[in-house]
């Protein structure tokens, strides 16, 4: 029973798996037969639409094609119209050009017979010439002297008078547009003036700081002095120090120390000495500031930092008590107002009246005057050749250019400006002095006054010795001499006097 069971159990086994493997089998002909059906379908709309597109690009391609041929049928009407104008213009062209040519014979022409009828002139002119010199005696040149000379005997006084009035006439127009010309740069730059003082004040928070500067037998202050090379002057002025020295450098450094100094409190000759070099450096940096500063201000580039800083020093550079840096921005301002009103080209003329003092930046340091001195530097650092020449020239009495003749009347401008400068006493009665020993060092001179603050000397002479064509040409000499011998800013005058007398008594 056992073994029937497991045989019939078989059986069944096998004829689920037949009957199963039989419905699967139907099953998956069927979806196999719908997968073919959609992908048959799939693939006749593609063809479909494959020969859509195929359609819709051959007719583009045709429009493409029909529109190239349309534009190169425009650019070929174009290019055979340019072709026949430019024909005809090459026609017209060549024409002009024959005209040209034979116009340019026909005045060749002109100019070789005009040539000829000079040489026959000059031929007539010089057989003239050679008969009167036959008939006279005398050659050209001789009867030439001669005739001068007879009407300089005869016409002394007409020469002198004529002489006059043409240097006269010349002198007030040309004064005259100088005038215009000067009047205009000095209204259009005006700056104010501080005169620059010989001492620098340092404020003090008490009286008993004076004794601790001053230090034990006076060892702080002798240090300070020392190595600043300034002079302290303590007073009874309460909380007050006078710092006493020429060389405004010199005074900074020694009013920087000196503050630093006060706000430590340690006041003493090794911190002396630390802060010194201290104000040194900052005022190095503050030097080469105020050389950039000063160089924005008047729009012009330099090449190096090192021509900045020297630059920079004029700041602590002073002439007659005027600040030389101040000096350099306005005469580089007035040039270039000038040379523009002349015809110069302004921004070299600017560049000209700014650098036209640099040497005084180092005079104190180094052998020779300022104006050698300032063209070592320009050429040095490359500058033009003309701005170097600017800065050698600007005090001589001829200068050699327009651009050296345009700086020194700015330079005359700014520095007799009222109130730029400053003379002691002493200073301004020698000057006043030497101008009247130049005038009285000619023969025929009785007495000679500078008035004006010398802005004009007056000459007496001895009507006996002089005359009146004389008088005229002692003037100028004593001009010339005093342009040689004296330094001075703007013009000094020379008038000379001569006059005559005749006095008698009724008795």
């Amino acid at each position: 029973m056992e073994y029937l069971s497991y045989v019939l159990y078989l059986i069944f086994a096998a004829g689920g798996f037949f009957i199963g493997y039989f419905f699967y089998k139907k099953s998956a002909s069927s979806k196999i037969g719908n997968a073919a059906e959609k992908a048959d379908k799939i693939v006749s709309e593609a063809k479909i639409k494959e020969k859509d597109l195929l359609l819709k690009a051959q007719d583009k391609a045709l429009g493409i094609i029909e529109e190239s041929k349309k534009e190169e049928a425009n650019r070929r009407n174009e290019i055979n119209s340019l072709q026949k104008r430019l024909e005809q213009r090459e026609t017209s062209f060549s024409q002009k050009l024959l005209d040209l040519q034979e116009k340019q014979q026909k005045l060749f022409d002109k100019v070789n017979e005009v040539q000829e009828i000079k040489e026959r002139i000059k031929k007539i002119k010089e057989e003239q010439d050679a008969k009167l010199e036959f008939i006279s005696g005398l050659s050209a040149a001789e009867a030439k002297d001669l005739l001068l000379k007879n009407v300089e005997e005869k016409s002394a006084d007409d020469l002198m008078i004529r002489i006059n009035k043409l240097e006269n006439n010349a002198e007030e127009s040309l004064g005259e547009k100088a005038k215009n010309i000067m009047a205009l740069a000095m209204q259009r730059m005006v700056s104010s003036y501080t005169v620059e003082l010989t001492t620098t004040t340092v404020d003090l928070p008490n009286d008993e700081m004076k004794g601790r500067i001053i230090g034990k037998e006076g060892r702080n202050i002798k240090t300070i002095e020392k190595l600043t090379g300034c002079e302290l002057i303590i007073d009874e002025t309460p909380e007050l120090i006078l710092i006493s020295s020429f060389s405004p450098i010199r005074r900074r450094v020694c009013a920087v120390a000196l503050e630093k100094l006060i706000k430590d409190g340690r006041i003493q000759p090794a911190k002396i000495e630390e802060f010194i070099e201290e104000a040194k450096k900052e005022l190095a940096i503050d030097i080469k500031k105020a050389g950039q500063e000063s160089l924005n201000r008047v729009g012009i580039v330099v090449p190096d930092d090192k021509l900045v800083s020297i630059i920079g020093r004029l700041k602590y550079r002073t002439s007659y008590g005027q600040n030389v840096l101040n000096h350099s921005e306005e005469v580089a301002f007035i040039s270039a107002l000038i040379a523009e009103e002349i015809g110069v080209d302004p921004a070299k003329a600017k560049k000209a009246g700014y650098f036209h003092d640099i040497g005084k930046a180092v005079d104190h340091e180094s052998e020779g005057a300022h104006t050698q001195i300032g063209e070592t530097i320009l050429k040095k650092f490359s500058m033009d050749a003309d701005l170097a020449e600017v800065a050698l020239t600007h005090h001589d009495t001829n200068p050699p250019s327009v651009l050296t003749k345009i700086v020194m009347a700015a330079d005359a401008i700014s520095s007799s400006r009222v109130g730029a400068r400053r003379d002691s006493i002493e200073q301004y009665v020698a000057r006043l002095n030497e101008l009247e020993g130049t005038a009285k060092s000619f023969p025929g001179v009785e007495k000679a006054y500078a008035i004006q603050a010398g802005r004009e000397i007056r000459v007496f002479i001895n009507p006996s010795e002089v005359d009146d064509y004389q008088s005229y040409n002692l003037a100028k000499d004593i001009a010339r001499k005093i342009e040689a011998e004296h330094q001075y800013p703007g013009e000094i005058k020379v008038m000379v006097i001569r006059e005559n007398r005749a006095i008698e008594y009724a008795r």
